[in-house]
């Protein structure tokens, strides 16, 4: 596996910052629900996306060596008035990425996943508000796509994270993916040979097994990539019409049961 450049996630926080802003700016409702996020409205999650982004920058540019808990991160709740949440990312998103830019990838940075660098949180940050960016555009009733190239890197970057929880977590619902001789395919039917946006997921004894590639699986899930990644992280349903199941379709839906952290 093969992450982007640090500067290629620094580029694409940029980027997604700036079309979650549309999404903002676009009219919808921002007190109207998010249908794959139902405790938040728009604004809630909007806010929530930029104390996220607040809250890493704290860590990165001070290089913190342990977790800063929420409460003392600046400004981390948003602006009294929605009127000036706008305006707030896009402040957010700058001081984000040039703290990033700043530190480079590889500067020490506490981190909850055993990847202590700001080259972690580059990276987390920008599938962060890629797949809260696709909650926004389904509350807002607007049209969502990625970067084949980002959307591919959060696939792999998701499997490593259900990897590390079960290594880490042993009581997790991530713990129950586990017993050989089962496996899911993910299969984006528009991707390119160089991309290879194909996975292999077996379950093992231990922690899962997972790599690019077109194998035979227990259970196969095919679709745009877009598609996939958005079933992937429980975005999208499974019966929705861009989507094919093959094979044992039970195993799909308990592995998205249980290995959802986002």
């Amino acid at each position: 596996m093969t992450l982007l450049p640090h500067d290629r996630y620094c580029d694409e926080i940029a980027h997604q910052v700036g079309l979650l802003r549309t999404v903002v700016t676009s009219g919808a409702d921002l007190s109207a629900r998010v249908p794959t996020c139902p405790d938040w409205s728009l604004e809630r999650l909007v806010r929530h996306t930029g104390g996220a982004l607040r809250w890493v920058e704290l860590m990165v540019r001070t290089r913190a060596r342990e977790e800063v808990p929420e409460d003392q991160v600046p400004s981390g709740e948003g602006p009294d008035d929605a009127g000036d949440l706008d305006a707030w990312l896009a402040e957010t998103g700058e001081m984000l990425v040039a703290a990033l830019r700043a530190a480079g990838p590889q500067a020490a940075v506490w981190s909850w996943a055993g990847i202590p660098t700001s080259g972690f949180w580059a990276r987390r940050m920008t599938h962060e508000l890629t797949i809260h960016r696709a909650d926004a555009t389904l509350a807002a009733g607007m049209p969502y796509e990625v970067d084949p190239e980002i959307a591919a890197d959060a696939i792999d970057e998701w499997l490593q994270i259900v990897a590390f929880v079960q290594r880490t977590m042993p009581h997790d619902e991530a713990a129950q993916l586990r017993g050989p001789g089962r496996s899911i395919h993910l299969h984006a039917t528009d991707g390119t040979p160089r991309l290879n946006a194909e996975w292999i997921v077996e379950f093992t004894e231990d922690v899962i097994a997972w790599r690019r590639g077109h194998e035979k699986a227990t259970v196969a899930l095919r679709g745009p990539l877009n598609a996939v990644l958005l079933a992937f992280y429980r975005r999208l349903p499974l019966d929705s019409p861009e989507l094919e199941v093959f094979g044992e379709r039970e195993l799909l839906e308990f592995w998205l049961e249980r290995a959802t952290f986002g």
